[in-house]
């Protein structure tokens, strides 16, 4: 997986440069996509963390200098840019086939702004 993912925020044309972008850059593909009103509103970048060191680094980074923290792994930067800063443990514990374990994973996440990964972990293993 890459390092960090794209995902823009456009008041017009989303969809337009969505579609562009992805018929130019070879083996790219759309990962997910925000609707409003009808109309494809938004995107940011998605940052893969293997350990909890990066997340911690790349969080305090980019919330430096007036940017704000979010739910969830999600944050702005002090331009206003979001960015989901995210370990690769997340996805690994909410898939387990364990319903209980995934689920109790995800309510973990859902309490949390900056993603710990000992946190998840031990959700998970209860």
């Amino acid at each position: 997986m890459n390092k960090v993912t794209p995902f823009l925020w456009f008041d017009t044309q989303a969809e337009e440069a969505m579609n562009l972008y992805v018929s130019v850059f070879k083996n790219s593909k759309v990962l997910s996509v925000n609707r409003a009103g009808g109309r494809v509103v938004s995107v940011s970048f998605f940052v893969n963390c293997e350990t909890q060191d990066e997340v911690d680094d790349y969080w305090e980074k980019l919330i430096a200098a007036g940017g704000e923290p979010s739910r969830c792994g999600w944050l702005k930067d002090k331009f206003g840019l979001s960015w989901q800063i995210i370990p690769s443990a997340l996805m690994r514990l909410m898939s387990d086939p364990d319903p209980a374990k995934s689920q109790a994973v995800v309510q973990a996440m859902l309490k949390m702004d900056k993603i710990i990964i000992a946190d998840l972990e031990k959700a998970h293993a209860t």
